[in-house]
């Protein structure tokens, strides 16, 4: 898992249309994080996008994994 989207969501939305993988969707109470589609935005962009844009600053590092490790996904979902 890479990020994750902690209890703090206000679930606003802002984060959904700027994820690069379409890994966030909406949860049963508050938006999630499918931690098979999350790269943090490496191999798109230079920073995780839906932390930048979350007003609650609930989208927080969850496991920690290596940018190989979050490229070589990027790669499997985009070819």
């Amino acid at each position: 898992m890479s990020l994750k989207i902690n209890d703090d969501c206000t679930s606003c939305d802002a984060c959904v249309s700027v994820c690069p993988n379409n890994a966030i969707s909406a949860g049963d109470v508050i938006y999630v994080i499918n931690a098979g589609a999350c790269t943090e935005c490496v191999g798109a962009e230079d920073s995780p996008q839906c932390q930048m844009v979350c007003p609650a600053d609930c989208i927080v590092q969850g496991d920690v994994e290596s940018k190989d490790v979050l490229m070589a996904r990027y790669h499997s979902l985009h070819g």
